[in-house]
């Protein structure tokens, strides 16, 4: 009899985690708290994506779907969340029917008859995932565990790391991208909406709004300036990412989103109209606010499993320095599989979304190199485990500071100042440089600082 794996999340990546533990011989178990295959994804279906098709599809589930008849849809094109349900996760939930249960939530996992404090026998113990849903309390056993479920429908709230007064409950704020210009459109058009974030999600949220007549935008940026969260521009080998900046800066620049920068939410009062405060005392009147901080695991259902996460980022230990935002910003990692995400619990991992913790910077192709590495590595395969089958998409820029020999060599080299400007208001790398630095700028006819290391060619091109 082959070897149960029970997958947690019917979402892309552990679809995909299906495909590859059939391809293994091993048996796949997919538990899904919906009533079918993404169900997050159906909460951002008018959201288009970033990567195209190429980076949206796992190959051993394209190598499933093909045997069956499907048709590969355009690789250049971008979907929709819409679109990528449709004509990919649908096809294969069909395709993987038997092996998935949905309307389950997972509420707990454990090792059978061990707690977490017992060592013996632990090894050879089947897990137990419980259940809740229409079928009632259900209990499930499997010799291993991939835990997919993401962290959409775990919205970070508007303080820092808590809910800030008046903000649980109240029927003037949402979270993460409400379908503004959709099935959300008569809540916003012709009102006042307030966005509280600094990344992706806060930008294509603002741009949907700008669109709506009558609509007032106010982008509530908490960092200090918003260089960081307009990316990299013109810069961005992912076109899509690189456009949202570029428009963004349009839409300020032609006065239809207003900023207001370094806004850290204080207090939120009234239910619709609101008014929101900041922690320096600023005060908005608005109708709705969007809160687009980003989002965190459900840790409550691991309590009896052994799990080892990085205390600021709730992510495996291996992969917080290579995604903390502290450090960097730029939009992708490395290819990363079974040994960076593995858990003291043998048999046990996190993969997707929800392996990134709270860090903001998952792409799908990486939780497909994930899953694919974990299944290679339960199936008894190290070498591949072990091997990289992934090149993703680099950023083209990393939007944080470098360190400042490298900035001032960078600045040194080419007729004005380094390479092509990382921001959106500077017009060489030296001026961004130094408005990262929070300084006024140089300006490209400045004359450039001596070189304190040596410079790569291929960053001594001219902007």
């Amino acid at each position: 009899m082959s070897k149960t794996v029970a997958i947690l999340g019917a979402g892309p990546v552990g679809l995909a985690a299906a495909a590859h533990a059939l391809e293994r011989g091993l048996s796949p178990l997919v538990l899904e708290q919906g009533a079918a295959v993404g169900h997050a994804v159906r909460a951002w279906a008018h959201v288009p994506m970033f990567s195209p098709w190429r980076f949206d599809i796992d190959a051993a589930a394209a190598r499933r779907l093909a045997a069956e008849g499907w048709q590969q849809p355009d690789p250049a094109a971008h979907p929709t969340g819409g679109e990528l349900l449709r004509d990919y996760l649908e096809p294969l939930g069909r395709s993987l029917s038997p092996w998935i249960r949905p309307g389950r939530r997972v509420v707990a996992v454990s090792r059978e008859g061990i707690d977490k404090v017992r060592d013996a026998g632990r090894g050879a113990a089947a897990f137990v995932i419980e259940t809740e849903g229409p079928a009632g309390p259900e209990r499930y056993r499997s010799e291993a565990v991939i835990d997919a479920t993401g962290t959409w429908f775990q919205p970070n709230p508007g303080g820092a790391g808590r809910p800030v007064p008046g903000e649980a409950g109240n029927p003037a704020v949402s979270y993460g991208m409400p379908d503004v210009a959709g099935a959300a459109r008569a809540r916003y058009a012709g009102r006042r909406v307030g966005v509280l974030g600094g990344g992706h999600s806060a930008i294509g949220t603002l741009i949907a709004l700008a669109d709506l007549p009558g609509t007032s935008a106010v982008w509530l940026c908490r960092a200090a300036t918003t260089a960081r969260a307009m990316g990299g521009g013109a810069a961005d080998r992912l076109a899509a990412r690189g456009a949202l900046g570029l428009d963004m800066a349009r839409l300020i620049a032609e006065g239809r989103v207003r900023v207001e920068t370094g806004f850290r939410l204080a207090a939120i009062a009234g239910s619709g109209p609101i008014r929101v405060q900041a922690e320096d005392g600023r005060s908005l009147d608005l109708d709705e606010l969007v809160i687009a901080t980003g989002f965190r695991p459900d840790l409550a259902p691991l309590r009896e499993v052994r799990v080892a996460l990085d205390p600021a980022l709730e992510c495996p230990p291996a992969l917080a320095p290579l995604i903390d935002p502290n450090l960097h910003s730029c939009g992708t990692v490395r290819p990363h599989g079974a040994a960076e995400l593995a858990h003291p619990e043998p048999g046990f991992f996190i993969a997707g979304m929800k392996s990134y913790g709270r860090a903001p910077t998952f792409l799908l192709a990486t939780g497909h190199e994930q899953v694919r590495s974990i299944v290679a590595a339960l199936a008894g395969d190290a070498a591949a485990a072990a091997r990289v089958e992934l090149a993703l998409p680099e950023t083209g820029v990393c939007n944080g500071p470098a360190p400042q020999p490298a900035r001032a060599a960078a600045a040194a080299s080419g007729c004005c100042g380094g390479p092509a400007a990382t921001r959106a208001d500077a017009c060489c790398a030296r001026d961004a440089a130094a408005k990262d630095e929070g300084k006024a700028g140089c300006g490209c006819d400045a004359a450039p600082a001596a070189p304190t290391e040596t410079v790569p060619a291929a960053a001594a091109a001219c902007c």
